[in-house]
């Protein structure tokens, strides 16, 4: 009768397989905050420099001054 050594990797199997799972989290979060930047990005690149400009003047005229 022969008998055969488990092998040292055989009992990793599970912890090496958390660590893909955690390392794919990763990436699948990398992802989807890089198209959340994008999203952002191309909201701020909808105004065109006029529209910036007009909407800054109006904050201006809109904030109550104190007087001094």
């Amino acid at each position: 009768m022969t008998y055969a050594a488990p092998h040292i990797g055989d009992s990793l199997t599970g912890v090496g397989n958390a660590w893909k799972w955690i390392g794919l989290a990763g990436v699948v979060g990398v992802a989807a905050s890089g198209v959340l930047v994008a999203r952002d990005q191309r909201q701020r690149n909808a105004y065109s420099a006029d529209d910036i400009r007009d909407r800054l003047r109006k904050r201006y005229e809109e904030i109550d001054t104190p007087d001094n």
